[in-house]
Order: C-alpha cells, then sequence, then structure tokens
C-alpha cells in the first residue's frame, strides 16, 4: 500500500504529461520563477560586484523554492488525497516531454511550409539567433534541442525527484530556469550569470549522463556507448554533449558547428561524423527515441522507490 500511494503521482503526473503537454490556459510555476528571476536581474545586474549578486540571488531562489514546496507538503501531510493531489499536480508541471516533442514537430513542420515559418518556431525553443538559419541549421537545431531538453525536462526533474523529493524537484526546475534566462556568457550575463550557469552545471552532471545511456540502452545499439564517450566531452557544456551525441549515433549524423547567440558567433565542436541533411522521419524517430527514454525513467524510479518501500 505504502508503494502504490509513493508511486501514483509519479505514475499520474506523467500520463497527465503524455495526454495534455503543458496547456496554455494552465499557469505555470516557471512563469512565476521567470518573473521572480528578471526582477532581480533587471534590479541586481549592475553597478559593481556583479558576480557575487548573481550568485546570492540565484542561491537564494533555489532553497527558496525548495523550503516553500517542503513546508506545502508539510502542511498538506494531515490531508492524503489533497497531499498526493498537489504532489501529482507540481511532478506535472516539471515534466515537459510532450511538449518538447510537440514543439519540435511544429519546428519541421513550419520549415517545410517555409524558412521564415521555421525560423519563428525554432527560435520558441532555442537561445541562439534564428534570423538567418538556414532551413538544414533549424532542424539541427530542433533535434540538438530534443536531445538536450530530454535530459533537462524529463530526466533531470526524475533524478532530483528520486533523491529529494517534490521540492528536489522544483528547485531543480528553478535551477534549469536561471539558467535559461542569465547563464549565458554574453556581456550582459558573463558575470551575473555564472553561478547559475555553474549550479546548473552540477545539477545536471549525473541526469546527462543517464539520458544519453538510457537513450543508448532503449535504442539497442549498444555500441553508442563508446561513440558517446567519445563525442560528448566535446561540447562547450559539460553536460549537453553525452545526450547530443547519442542522438547523433542513432541517426547516424553530426550536430555542432558556428551559432550565433546575441550578436556573437559561438564555435561549437562538431558532435557525430556524418553531416548530412535531415528529414521529417529523422524528426520522428528521434522523438520516438525520446518517449522510449521517459518510459524507461518512470519505470526505473518507481523501481527504485519500491526498493526503499519494501525496505
Amino acid at each position: 500500500m505504502d508503494f502504490i500511494i509513493s508511486v501514483t503521482p509519479l505514475i499520474v503526473a506523467w500520463c497527465f504529461d503524455y495526454i495534455l503537454g503543458d496547456p496554455a490556459w494552465l499557469s505555470h510555476p516557471v512563469i512565476w520563477f521567470g518573473r521572480a528571476i528578471s526582477f532581480c536581474e533587471h534590479r541586481l545586474n549592475k553597478g559593481n560586484h556583479r558576480r557575487l549578486k548573481g550568485g546570492v540571488t540565484a542561491v537564494v531562489l533555489i532553497a527558496a523554492t525548495y523550503l516553500l514546496t517542503w513546508w506545502l507538503m508539510q502542511a498538506l501531510s494531515p490531508y492524503l488525497w489533497l497531499n498526493l493531489a498537489v504532489q501529482t499536480l507540481l511532478i506535472f508541471y516539471c515534466l515537459a516531454g510532450t511538449t518538447l516533442i510537440r514543439e519540435v514537430r511544429m519546428v519541421f513542420s513550419a520549415t517545410d511550409r517555409s524558412l521564415e515559418e521555421g525560423r519563428r518556431q525554432v527560435g520558441r525553443i532555442v537561445g541562439r539567433d534564428t534570423a538567418h538559419l538556414s532551413a538544414q541549421e533549424i532542424r539541427t537545431a530542433g533535434l540538438e534541442t530534443l536531445a538536450e531538453n530530454l535530459s533537462d525536462g524529463v530526466v533531470a526533474p526524475l533524478f532530483w525527484y528520486l533523491l529529494l523529493g517534490v521540492p528536489g524537484m522544483m528547485a531543480y526546475k528553478m535551477v534549469n530556469t536561471l539558467d535559461s534566462m542569465i547563464g549565458y556568457r554574453s556581456e550582459r550575463y558573463r558575470q551575473f550569470g555564472t553561478v547559475a550557469a555553474r549550479i546548473d552545471d552540477v545539477a545536471n552532471y549525473i541526469p546527462a549522463r543517464l539520458t544519453a545511456w538510457l537513450m543508448v540502452i532503449v535504442s539497442g545499439r549498444f555500441s553508442l556507448f563508446g561513440f558517446v564517450r567519445r563525442y560528448g566531452p566535446r561540447h562547450a557544456s559539460p553536460n549537453s554533449g553525452y545526450p547530443e551525441a547519442a542522438l547523433a549515433g542513432v541517426l547516424d549524423c553530426r550536430f555542432g558547428g558556428p551559432h550565433d547567440y546575441f550578436g556573437e558567433t559561438v564555435y561549437k565542436p562538431y558532435i557525430g561524423e556524418r553531416e548530412r541533411d535531415f528529414s521529417y522521419a529523422d524528426m520522428l524517430r528521434a522523438t520516438r527515441l525520446n518517449r522510449k527514454v521517459e518510459i524507461a525513467a518512470v519505470i526505473a524510479v518507481a523501481l527504485v522507490k519500491a526498493l526503499f518501500c519494501y525496505w
């Protein structure tokens, strides 16, 4: 009975995400996270000691998210069904598998219709400048994001849920939001976002590698373990290269190359060996891989929680 109660919020939340994604009509905590980060950044990212102020901002917001969620769970502990309902809702908020897949599908569909539409669509999910991307670069950006955010949007939240429960999952979501907003090496964020970016690197270190190994396992291409070990560390990020390398291996393609961020060109090492054009079929193959990894990760977390219950 304890096991059923402990895994029910996770299973139900994942089913909701699978069916619904992130409905536009439902307010999302990330919106509030973004407003809090923006409020602090506009007031503190100026003058002296920007690195210190950015670091304090990141630590305070992450700690506050964890503590507030922990307090909410404790306050609701006497009310079992309400507690389970709130846990389910918060876990649902932290999972982004379906939304990611939908966005990448729309990138490929939009690019097939027109270059400008594809650029606008991919601009919704990437941080790079998209105004001058070619059709191949748009599709590449979509696939790279699909791989990277399989870790950020599914595996990493589940990893921190397993370690620290719903409060840890919500705190990770704040970490990820901080990095996506201020964790850039541009002139504006280079100092203020340094600590946020480093925290994100630490929080994603294990999940990114788990994501890559799961991608290899569910694909059945076990020879790709060596491929991932060779190409994963080549990415400028200590983590993003691993799931990207796994997807490059499965699709037999190449990611990386020059990208523009805030008017600055960043040259990223190539991940993979074969340069080729991408098609809609490649996207479908990649999204199916994502789904298999999601299911494997949810089952793995449920099994580990079962072991803890029986111990």
